[in-house]
């Protein structure tokens, strides 16, 4: 979820969600169910909607029949998905779909779309990650402890505590898994990545990398790439240029091996990489992209703004087409860009109220 500051781009006033916590229950609306067969392969995307309206939403496209379907959530399970969707992640034959506003994470069948089960009394979840069949973390906003989870039943067994960040202004963002440590982005009001042994769930380093690292990927070398936002002028924490960093943690290393400073304002984030792992697109405005091999940035982007609000974005890991959400005002349906590896425009078409992940199939 984002803010109404363009900077803080994944939260929509959530600074008030603690406060609001206690009075602020989705009420479940009912409706009739019907009843779905997806393709064997797609892109489900993940929409928002506006704070507090509880009208997020879940869309699901074909790429090869270019069909998309929408409101797939409330269609299959005749009930709203809820307030402010913010992520969506596969794993053991399951979508799992954080939403952070109502404190819940749905399972759904990813071919029927029919929820299974779900996760309840969460702080604000972002991200889940799947370490084993039985164990997953849950990272949030404004609580400083990353939740541990069992899949299987559903059920909070555990947390792990970040430090040096307190309650009020916690908050954990993207993971990426590289052998037996799990590297956690912290965002909001934040300027570190935390190092986590998931054999005993403990945080182990941490590394400075600048104001408000949002997104993180891994290339095919093993290195990390991070993206930083820099965060907003006005902010109490401070205002910088964002920034793309490559991280070396080969042979337990844990430093930065490549800066590279971005244009200041440009409201950089959702940081992807390719199926093979050489390539990197990020949004600053416009979209960008660069091998992982460059040594500068490039001259001009790879696809520019169409003077609206790009807020999502997510590379195919098939045959490297490149899905561009536009949230548009953050009102009216979003609508959804996809280009060829070549930048070429190849379909769009409308989903739900701001477009900001996608999970592919």
């Amino acid at each position: 979820m984002r803010t109404a500051a363009i900077q803080l781009r994944k939260f929509v006033a959530t600074i008030f969600v603690v406060a609001v916590a206690c009075c602020s229950c989705m009420k479940w609306e009912s409706g009739v169910s019907e009843e779905f067969q997806s393709s064997s392969s797609g892109l489900f995307i993940v929409c928002e909607g506006m704070f507090q309206f509880g009208n997020a939403s879940l869309s699901y496209y074909d790429p090869a029949a270019r069909r998309v379907e929408n409101e797939l959530f409330y269609r299959a399970n005749a009930m709203r998905l809820g307030d402010v969707a913010q992520s969506a992640t596969i794993y053991n034959d399951l979508c799992w779909i954080t939403v952070n506003n109502s404190h819940v994470i749905f399972a759904i069948d990813p071919s029927t779309f029919r929820e299974v089960g779900r996760i309840v009394g969460l702080t604000s979840p972002r991200y889940i990650h799947f370490v084993s069949g039985e164990k997953a973390y849950v990272t949030q906003i404004w609580d400083n402890r990353i939740l541990i989870v069992n899949p299987r039943t559903y059920a909070v067994t555990g947390y792990i505590e970040c430090p040096n960040m307190e309650v009020e202004s916690g908050s954990t963002e993207q993971m990426v898994q590289v052998g037996d440590y799990l590297y956690v982005v912290c965002w909001s009001y934040q300027n570190r990545l935390l190092k986590i042994d998931t054999r005993t769930d403990c945080v182990v380093d941490e590394l400075t990398v600048g104001i408000q690292p949002n997104s993180i990927v891994c290339d095919s070398k093993g290195r990390l790439w991070v993206v930083t936002d820099g965060g907003y002028r006005g902010s109490v924490y401070g205002e910088e240029a964002p920034s793309l960093l490559c991280i070396n943690i080969d042979n337990g290393r844990f430093e930065i091996e490549r800066r590279f400073q971005l244009r200041m304002g440009s409201r950089a984030s959702e940081l992807q990489i390719d199926g093979r792992g050489e390539r990197l697109y990020w949004l600053a405005d416009d979209v960008w992209s660069m091998s992982i091999d460059d040594v500068q940035l490039p001259v001009r982007p790879f696809i520019e703004s169409r003077a609206t609000i790009y807020y999502g974005l997510s590379v195919s890991p098939v045959n490297g087409d490149v899905y561009v959400a536009d949230a548009i005002d953050h009102q009216q349906a979003g609508m959804i860009y996809r280009y060829s590896g070549d930048g070429i425009l190849l379909d769009k078409f409308y989903v739900g109220i701001t477009p900001g992940a996608f999970c592919w199939r």
